[in-house]
């Protein structure tokens, strides 16, 4: 059997661009000898449609679309991520699969595994399935599984579910498992997806053909990497990452297709990139504008955002304060030139005299502190939203996960914006990221990577006046974060008690400020966000 894989990058909500990017694909497919295309889970809505879908019209209109693939379909049968109406108790929709042939009844199956954990949230709207059968197609037996329906226990947070489609489907005969995905990328996700495939084709002895939707929404960013196995576990395709791709497999091909090398770095800037590409267009934004301060975090966003949108349509801005050293704004505008953007030069020293003047006598007899120091982020802030208003710029905040973590950031100053691109990438990843930026040529200047961080504030200001030094802080939020380990715990495991405290004591008082950032860029296990809802007005300390 021939499977034709529709790898696409479907936008949540648009029902009509969905519709012709699942058709487009399709046609090209079907025209390659394709039997079976597989697009995939919710492509006609996008993934994940959320609250669109108590929009009255919303479902009838997928439904819709549904029955316009249908009806243009030619002797390739096609298999798509729709949702279906639940017409019994329970929520008022299921997660869906359609298999569509011409001039024969749709064959539909339900997701039976309901993710709500992490950013996934679907038991809120959808009704798990009763049962799972196999679908017939031209005499053979089909299993269709959606998602989270392939997931085994041993890959999940935790052992979640009291039943396992995949075996239920083998039981029943089902002679080949087709999946269709949204499955969001994390990293090193891509790899474990892969591994985990293989050991259930091997397992059960049945090929597996697993497609991938690709593309950014919101926060979430969808990697592709789309693979087929055979019986024996063996990977006979493997589609490209962070990319649309049609790609024709054939069920029995012997020929084996070339593990992919794991490159962390490559997957993050790819992700990265690919989430902000999306984010800008699916929002109708043209452009970009944000901050160089001739530090490192503005330089690997300026460079993301210089690779994704081009670099004519990115502007960078240096707002260099009394506080500035010269060397920052030197690297700043050498990034510049080496990304080709433009850069603007707008001092803020002036206006910060101008508006330190203003608190002269409310401020009299008390000596300068963050006070101030936060007043030059807000005026590079509001800079920044005066440049998006007159040209319809995009703002990207330049804020690392260190820094959101524990608050070392300003509220409406250096966290505004509408996109936090590397909010989910902590500043020891950061460094990281700047060489393989550079690994071909030098874009970001060498004084930049090798400086010392400094918010450049006050008079040789530099972070680790403030903070622990960040291999040592990363390691920390990584286990309070992300694996939610207690302070007892961390400091069971080697590291300074007083540290410790002072880093979950930050972490948990600037929740409010994270309420309030941009949306981030999801990349590792546990982002803040989407991902992790705490309280802000809450006293438990752990």
């Amino acid at each position: 059997m021939k499977i034709g894989f529709a790898q696409i990058n479907p936008t949540v909500g648009d029902l009509q661009g969905n519709f012709e990017k699942i058709a487009k694909a399709y046609d090209e497919l079907a025209q390659a000898g394709a039997d079976i295309v597989i697009a995939p889970e919710l492509a006609v809505t996008g993934y994940p449609p959320q609250d669109l879908l108590f929009k009255s019209r919303f479902v009838p209109e997928n439904l819709a679309a549904l029955d316009r693939l249908q009806k243009r379909l030619s002797k390739t049968a096609l298999l798509v991520g729709f949702v279906d109406r639940n017409e019994d108790r329970g929520k008022p929709f299921h997660n869906a699969a359609a298999l569509l042939q011409a001039d024969q009844p749709m064959q539909k199956t339900h997701k039976s595994l309901l993710p709500t954990y992490d950013v996934f949230d679907e038991d809120r709207y959808f009704q798990p399935a009763t049962k799972v059968a196999p679908l017939n197609f031209r005499g053979r037996r089909i299993g269709v599984t959606i998602c989270e329906d392939i997931w085994t226990e041993g890959y999940l947070p935790r052992p979640l579910y009291e039943c396992d489609p995949l075996r239920s489907l083998v039981n029943q005969e089902a002679e080949i498992i087709l999946n269709v995905s949204a499955s969001p990328f994390n990293l090193r996700k891509p790899t474990v997806r892969r591994e985990m495939i293989s050991g259930l084709a091997g397992t059960y002895q049945r090929p597996i053909f697993y497609c991938n939707s690709v593309g950014g929404n919101d926060q979430l960013v969808f990697d592709g990497n789309s693979i087929a196995v055979n019986a024996r576990g063996e990977l006979i395709a493997q589609l490209p990452a962070f990319e649309e791709a049609n790609v024709v497999v054939d069920s029995e091909s012997a020929a084996l297709a070339t593990i992919p090398s794991e490159d962390i770095m490559a997957e993050l800037y790819d992700a990265l990139r690919l989430g902000l590409r999306d984010y800008l267009g699916k929002c109708g934004f043209k452009s970009a504008v944000l901050g160089l301060s001739g530090g490192i975090d503005s330089a690997v966003v300026a460079a993301i955002a210089a690779d994704a949108l081009a670099p004519e349509n990115v502007t960078g801005v240096s707002m260099p304060s009394q506080f500035s050293s010269r060397g920052s704004v030197l690297d700043a505008l050498a990034l510049s030139k080496n990304l080709g953007i433009q850069c603007l030069q707008i001092p803020i020293a002036d206006t910060f005299t101008v508006f330190k003047a203003q608190f002269k006598e409310v401020f009299a007899g008390r000596t300068e502190d963050a006070t101030e120091e936060n007043m030059q982020a807000r005026l590079r802030g509001m800079t920044l939203m005066a440049l998006s208003n007159k040209f319809g710029h995009l703002v990207l905040s330049t804020g690392n996960k260190s820094e959101l973590a524990v608050g070392y950031c300003t509220i409406y100053g250096d966290m505004a914006g509408g996109l936090a691109v590397i909010s989910d990438v902590p500043k020891t990843m950061i460094y990281e990221l700047a060489r393989f930026i550079n690994r071909k040529r030098k874009i970001i200047p060498v004084s930049t990577v090798e400086k010392p961080p400094s918010a450049e504030l006050r008079p040789n200001q530099k972070d680790q006046d403030t903070l622990p030094p960040y291999d040592v802080l990363d390691a920390i939020l990584r286990l309070y974060v992300e694996e939610n380990l207690s302070a007892a715990e961390i400091v069971a495991q080697g590291f300074d008690e007083a540290t410790v405290r002072w880093v979950q004591r930050r972490v948990d008082l600037n929740e409010y400020k994270r309420a309030q950032a941009a949306p981030g860029l999801k990349v590792t296990s546990r982002a803040f966000g989407v991902g992790r809802r705490m309280p802000i007005a809450q006293r438990y300390v752990g």
